[in-house]
């Protein structure tokens, strides 16, 4: 499967930061894991943290799948708004996924620390502004949901989001303290290197042909003809997953992304802040670590990857144009355009856990919006699992709820 095209920016900011060789030699270990993204690259960090013998292996270069095409935005909130989730999954479920991904933004901040990754990791507001007159009620009725449940929330009218963010037609918004954004390419990177060093076994460019599952491990046939027995295998290959369980439990979608070249003047008002809108699909904008600015969204519902690449030029013009409608007075010039495959889900969670057609799998699967949040909630869900202890989180991120 395709997962992203034409070049996107983390990509071409970064070029190969580490390569690792294929796999020549049949291995045994504890955990292995699938993916080299920046979900790998986590739950990799946290097996290793626990003591146990692991290897990552990855179809590609590392990080050259989806975390080469996200826009690397950290945000608690989850597609679907907390007042709909809570109808959707109940009230405890719902509050329970909202603080855990509000959680894991400061989580990820330590491992960043840790592992003194150079990934432009900053701490960010969050403005989630109405795009339509019509979205103000709803979008109220989910900041007072937030501050119910005591999350540190205000309500910014128009003209508010105006004279602080220079945005123009908002209708009002929901302006967060938590949210971040990181290169989660570079921190892929930085994280498997750091336990590389501390006996972490990684091989890249290693397609698995065939997985022979059993109650006590599996057997694992590589594209070169080796194989790799281990206790626990640990899928962290996102939408690729599809092409292992059969459920129909993720919808995959394109979407798409652009970045404007380095901007010289000043826009403090934008560094500081996350910003996504209420529209469907909505559109979300940041700044990079360079003073760069990116604007994304304009999804489609495919994920053919011909056809998803012939929209680039038509989605960035209008992605172009929205951005001039809203930040008028912004001189942006188009460095990089790129399209990348995301999934939804029917709650907006994520799959974290076993499958019952898959024996001694354990699968971590971030979808939507915020799927590097979702993966550092991962983190503490594998840690449980492995010692065959139940994490509160696990009922309401299992496959078939």
């Amino acid at each position: 499967m395709k997962l992203k095209s034409s070049e996107p920016f983390w990509l071409v900011k970064n070029g190969i930061i580490n390569s690792y060789p294929s796999l020549r030699e049949n291995l045994d270990t504890e955990i292995l894991i699938v993916g080299g993204g920046i979900t790998g690259s986590l739950i990799a960090h946290q097996c290793m943290a626990d003591g146990y013998k692991t290897m990552l292996i990855d179809r590609r270069e590392i990080g050259h799948g989806s975390t080469s095409a996200t826009t690397s935005m950290l945000q608690y909130e989850i597609d679907v708004p907390l007042h709909q989730l809570i109808d959707l999954i109940g009230e405890k479920a719902a509050v329970n996924s909202y603080w855990a991904c509000y959680k894991s933004i400061d989580d990820l901040k330590k491992i960043v620390q840790q592992v003194k990754s150079d990934c432009g990791f900053k701490k960010k507001e969050s403005l989630y502004f109405a795009a339509l007159k019509k979205d103000v009620s709803w979008l109220k009725k989910e900041f007072e949901a937030r501050k119910k449940i005591g999350m540190p929330v205000k309500w910014l009218e128009a003209d508010e989001i105006d004279k602080k963010f220079h945005i123009k037609h908002s209708h009002g918004g929901i302006l967060s303290e938590q949210g971040g954004s990181i290169d989660a390419f570079q921190l892929a990177h930085d994280i498997l290197a750091y336990n590389h060093e501390k006996g972490l076994q990684i091989f890249d460019k290693t397609d698995i042909k065939k997985v022979t599952y059993k109650q006590n491990g599996v057997t694992v046939l590589t594209e070169h003809g080796t194989t790799i027995t281990a206790k626990k295998i640990i899928y962290c290959n996102g939408f690729e997953s599809t092409e292992i369980i059969k459920d129909k439990f993720v919808k995959l979608l394109s979407t798409y992304a652009i970045v404007g070249e380095r901007f010289e003047d000043d826009q403090s008002h934008l560094n500081d802040t996350l910003f996504w809108n209420t529209a469907e699909p909505y559109i979300y904008m940041r700044t990079t670590d360079d003073n760069r600015l990116l604007i994304g969204g304009e999804d489609e519902d495919f994920v053919d990857a011909a056809k998803r690449d012939s929209l680039l030029n038509e989605k960035s013009d209008k992605l172009t144009k929205y951005l001039k409608k809203i930040l008028p007075d912004y001189d942006f010039r188009m460095d990089f355009v790129w399209a990348g495959t995301f999934g939804e889900t029917k709650d907006g969670l994520p799959y974290i856990g076993k499958h019952p057609n898959f024996p001694s799998a354990y699968f971590v699967l971030g979808f939507g919006g915020n799927g590097i949040t979702f993966s550092v909630i991962g983190m503490e869900l594998v840690s449980e699992m492995l010692k065959n202890k139940k994490h509160t989180l696990s009922e309401y991120f299992k496959f078939r709820r």
